[in-house]
């Protein structure tokens, strides 16, 4: 069984219930395998990053198997505003985040199983150049941190980069330990380029953190909001608290 996104942002959970923790979100035309279904929850892996967890049944419809294929295989259109709204047949509105998916998307309009949407906004197409990368984490300066979210409403730390990175048409996993693998090392702070990510770790030696660099030292991340800090080699330097918040594994280069 496979199944789409068709609200704007959808939380998925831990376990099969409402106050199980959040660990990660769906938007708007992200589609998915359905491993499980049971009477009021139903068990996915989502296609774009493989990530797996409880989704509402209420919350998604289903979608053929063919139609699963198509669009993994199809060029990948996406909302490029903070917030829009996308309108049926009907002038029925539905809001749309940044980063929402717009499936066959072609002049204004886009298809979701059997019914026709129009989209008027900014739409975010094919790979850009890395300098996009910095350009585009800026549009989330601000937005609150939101364990599990990915979205101008509330973001955590490996969900900013991977929205970013995927409005620049570069694939990241979701989480910052599994980003971690992707890329090729940096000897050097000094190599480092914007757009390379940096990634942080606990006293354990587990990563836990990652950030986007900036020009002259400086890092955007989320923590607490998405926020500029100062990096250096020792980790992140809170500019306001005047004080190191995160520790310096690697920096990795994934474009």
């Amino acid at each position: 069984m496979y199944g789409i996104c068709n609200l704007s942002i959808v939380p998925l959970r831990l376990e099969p219930t409402d106050l199980s923790e959040m660990v990660n979100q769906l938007v708007f035309g992200e589609h998915f395998t359905v491993l499980e279904k049971f009477k009021k929850w139903s068990k996915i892996k989502l296609s774009y990053d493989g990530y797996e967890g409880y989704i509402d049944n209420k919350q998604y419809e289903n979608i053929s198997e063919e139609l699963y294929h198509q669009l993994n295989n199809q060029e990948q259109y996406y909302s490029g505003e903070l917030i829009d709204f996308i309108f049926d047949k009907d002038n029925n509105l539905t809001t749309v985040p940044l980063g929402a998916r717009l499936p066959f998307y072609k002049d204004n309009s886009f298809s979701l199983n059997d019914k026709t949407f129009s989209y008027e906004g900014k739409v975010n197409h094919g790979i850009l150049n890395k300098q996009s990368i910095v350009e585009t984490a800026y549009h989330f300066l601000n937005v609150p941190y939101l364990w599990g979210g990915k979205t101008p409403f509330g973001i955590d730390c490996s969900g900013f980069t991977q929205t970013v990175y995927k409005l620049c048409g570069f694939k990241l996993l979701r989480d910052a330990s599994e980003q971690a693998t992707q890329g090729d090392v940096l000897s050097f702070i000094e190599e480092s380029e914007p757009g390379d990510l940096a990634f942080f770790d606990n006293e354990e030696g587990t990563i836990t953190h990652v950030g986007i660099v900036m020009n002259d030292y400086n890092i955007i991340h989320a923590h607490g909001k998405v926020r500029i800090d100062k990096l250096d080699h020792s980790g992140i330097y809170n500019t306001d608290t005047q004080q190191h918040t995160h520790k310096l594994r690697v920096i990795k280069k994934i474009v």
